[in-house]
């Protein structure tokens, strides 16, 4: 298992997770890497799938004595091969985490839309949670066991006038598969929950923000906790959806957004 070198967990090492194996698709950075470092600190054994670079992806499974298979999300064949690979390499399936995804600057208003820059964002963000939880929920039903976390957004519950119209829709998607496989599969083990970030400080977000300042203020001004997540926030909201902590939740929003989707107006 994987030492805390001063990172956020205070010193502490926990073993929750200890023996079961982790498929995180776009785990070579933001959320995605943040989550295979808190699963591995909490004993599971990783498999990062990602589109990066051989060199990247393995430079990210190493931090975590994890294995590195390169995944297009959107090829079904490249997801069948990530969970036959885990289940070869460590004997089971026990938990996915689907996070890939894509915002492009092509995505806007539905006025400005353009069809391919719409299909695009529903086949990396919406399809690619279909294929992930269609190829691992055999596996995890052969075992009787397993936890999937499908990242929608809390623009899944809530409406933006600065409008992302392919991404909200998809994350809608996302929500509402998570729902129904959650209650489909609850009697067979699996539980299926949606994880809902609010806005989060990763690269993807830097670098909108980074070229329109005021956009960026725009979104803050709505966050009660007056700040952006941390990758390592989520991190910690998918290690306790992973665990037996959440024994008993399934086919849940699972919010992590700073309190945006609870507010009216935010503090002074």
């Amino acid at each position: 298992m994987t030492e805390n070198n001063g990172g956020p967990y205070n010193g502490l090492i926990s073993n929750r997770l200890k023996n079961r194996s982790a498929v995180i698709t776009g785990g070579a950075s933001g959320i995605g890497l943040a989550t295979a470092k808190r699963l591995a600190h909490e004993g599971a054994n990783i498999v990062i799938a990602d589109i990066c670079p051989d060199d990247a992806g393995k430079a990210a499974a190493d931090l975590v004595d994890g294995v590195f298979v390169r995944t297009d999300v959107t090829n079904e064949d490249d997801v069948i091969n990530v969970f036959k690979t885990t289940k070869e390499t460590y004997g089971s399936v026990d938990i996915a985490f689907n996070n890939a995804g894509i915002s492009p600057a092509d995505d806007a208003s539905i006025l400005d839309t353009g069809i391919e820059a719409w299909r695009k964002v529903q086949e990396v963000n919406l399809t690619s949670v279909y294929y992930c939880c269609k190829h691992v929920i055999p596996y995890m039903q052969e075992q009787g066991t397993g936890s999937i976390i499908n990242t929608a957004s809390f623009v899944a519950v809530m409406g933006a006038a600065a409008s992302q119209i392919s991404y909200s829709a998809s994350k809608g998607g996302v929500l509402s598969m998570s729902r129904e496989l959650g209650v489909e599969f609850a009697r067979q083990g699996i539980r299926v929950n949606a994880l809902c970030p609010g806005p989060v400080n990763t690269p993807l977000l830097q670098e909108l923000f980074a070229k329109d300042p005021e956009r960026a203020e725009r979104r803050l001004v709505h966050v009660p906790l007056g700040r952006f997540a941390e990758p390592d926030e989520l991190a910690a909201a998918v290690a306790f959806l992973a665990s037996d902590d959440s024994s008993f939740i399934t086919a849940s929003q699972f919010l992590v957004d700073g309190g945006i989707a609870g507010a009216y107006v935010t503090p002074l």
